[in-house]
């Protein structure tokens, strides 16, 4: 008898309640300014759940490609033409601009009952209702279906190498709610575009092991890069992760600039490694990895992990900073490389 009557006890018992809303509530205001004022209304939650009003995202998911292109152009058997860089790094931006949507919306999709106890995501468009989960699953699609698209218009062997990246794609959202270093996974995620872009101008990586091995090290550079602003980027929400039940670095390494300095040394090192692999001169020593090392320097110095709003700005403007550092080195190099061959071909035909 007592045993039937704890076990009905305890079937009566509620589930505990859900996380509470974040405090002060403010109501969603649509657009006022901005790209996002200039849309039909009816796209605005759209356009919101792919960030196109909050472009860092897509540049940071970009230049792990721009880089392997650079890096990759002189190993080219012709060296890729400067059109020809040029060309596959505008179809990489196009995709990353449209695979960046598209892990949004799955990680929204994933997050949808946890956003709307977070107060930066709580008004994000399933959040709050703007759009359905339906809805969205079948945008997610039709976003997959255009990054398909891009993707047809690189050589063939890039099918294979993306396409791997999908299981990254959506595991990145399940990672937040059983590791606390789920930036790893977002790390293994965006930097796919640092193996890519070898095939893209058609170096083999299968049969050129100094190429594959320069991939390998760019990536794992840019792996490291991620999680480090990530990292900054994380302790933006580190309150409300905890009363939501979300993990992320930021709450096991809570404000350890130790942490973000081990990480910019491993993305320097690392970055450092494929450039001596894949025969880089001093343009890219100087200018890329020292060019890191300055501004990603500067930003651990500079920012403030107690203030939300400084975390944005260097999250935003370390993508321009240390991104362009990198860019810029490798642009250098390559240029001096591709007009250094130039003129040992004319030489060449002037003396035959």
């Amino acid at each position: 008898m007592l045993l039937s009557r704890s076990t009905t006890a305890a079937r009566q018992i509620p589930p505990p309640p859900p996380p509470p809303l974040p405090a002060a509530a403010t109501p969603y205001e649509p657009p006022k300014t901005g790209l996002l004022a200039q849309l039909p209304p009816s796209w605005v939650p759209y356009a919101e759940l792919i960030r196109l009003d909050k472009p860092a995202g897509t540049y940071y998911l970009f230049l792990p490609c721009l880089f392997s292109t650079l890096l990759a152009a002189p190993l080219a058997a012709p060296m890729a033409a400067p059109t020809t860089v040029l060309g596959t790094s505008l179809l990489f931006f196009a995709g990353a601009l449209i695979m960046r949507g598209a892990g949004c919306t799955i990680n929204d999709l994933w997050d949808r009952n946890l956003d709307p106890h977070v107060t930066r995501t709580r008004l994000r468009p399933i959040a709050r209702g703007a759009v359905t989960p339906f809805q969205a699953l079948v945008f997610t699609g039709a976003q997959l279906f255009a990054g398909l698209a891009i993707l047809l218009q690189f050589p063939l062997s890039c099918f294979f190498y993306a396409t791997p990246s999908l299981l990254f794609v959506a595991a990145y959202p399940l990672a937040k709610r059983v590791t606390y270093y789920p930036q790893f996974v977002l790390g293994l995620t965006f930097s796919w575009g640092a193996i890519v872009g070898f095939p893209a101008v058609g170096v083999d990586l299968l049969s050129n092991g100094p190429a594959l091995t320069a991939a390998a090290c760019m990536y794992a550079s840019n792996v490291a890069w991620t999680v480090l602003y990530d990292f900054i980027y994380a302790h933006m929400d580190a309150r409300d992760d905890v009363k939501a039940g979300i993990k992320s670095i930021a709450l096991a390494h809570d404000q350890s600039k130790q942490l973000l300095v081990g990480l910019a040394a491993v993305q320097i090192s690392l970055l450092a490694a494929a450039g001596v692999t894949a025969g880089a001169g001093p343009a890219f020593f100087v200018g890329s990895c020292g060019g890191a090392a300055v501004t990603l320097g500067y930003m651990i110095k500079k920012v403030n992990l107690k203030s939300v709003k400084d975390c944005w700005w260097w999250f935003v403007n370390g993508c321009l900073l240390t991104g362009g550092a990198i860019s810029a080195g490798l642009a250098v190099d390559y240029g001096l490389k591709y007009t250094q061959e130039a003129d040992n071909k004319k030489t060449e035909l002037v003396e035959g």
